[in-house]
């Protein structure tokens, strides 16, 4: 899906909480010795499919999450499955997650500290090493799921910060 299709799609998204600028708490994970190179808003949301699992019970997985980057209240890029995330200006990099802390609520996905498993092109994130999930906001689906094969999209938003 191209970046600029992206606004279209969230636009449909109806996100039940405030979508704030980045909060200036201390990062929860030590960013001491690193360069932030970028810091995007992440707005979108956390797909989840409905599956047996091992002991046969159906239980929300999750697939794939599917975002907008904003900077300055432009899209500049998307998150999708890999994770990656790429930007308008053809800089693509995908991620494992490193460390993973609990989201300031049981309605919030866990923050993240990712690191960057390759790159594609060239960009603003040539050079980038690990990105981190901020200031979560949502994207926890809850309730059963009865209906093998069902989706359920959860909006979220996050602060996405690229460093190296």
């Amino acid at each position: 899906m191209p970046v600029s299709s992206l606004p279209a799609l969230l636009g449909a998204l109806s996100l039940p909480f405030s979508l704030q600028a980045a909060s200036t708490a201390t990062p929860p994970f030590d960013l001491a010795g690193r360069t932030v190179v970028a810091t995007f808003q992440g707005e979108g949301a956390q797909i989840y499919a409905c599956k047996a699992g091992p002991d046969g019970a159906l239980t929300w997985t999750f697939r794939e999450p599917v975002a907008a980057l904003i900077e300055s209240g432009k899209t500049v890029g998307r998150h999708f499955a890999g994770p990656r995330w790429e930007l308008e200006d053809g800089s693509l990099v995908q991620g494992k997650m490193a460390q993973s802390q609990p989201g300031a609520s049981v309605q919030d996905v866990p923050l993240l500290k990712l690191d960057v498993v390759s790159h594609e092109g060239h960009g603003r994130l040539d050079g980038v090493t690990a990105v981190y999930r901020l200031n979560t906001r949502g994207g926890v689906l809850q309730g059963a799921c009865t209906t093998p094969g069902a989706m359920q999209s959860v909006p979220y938003a996050a602060d996405y910060v690229f460093a190296w």
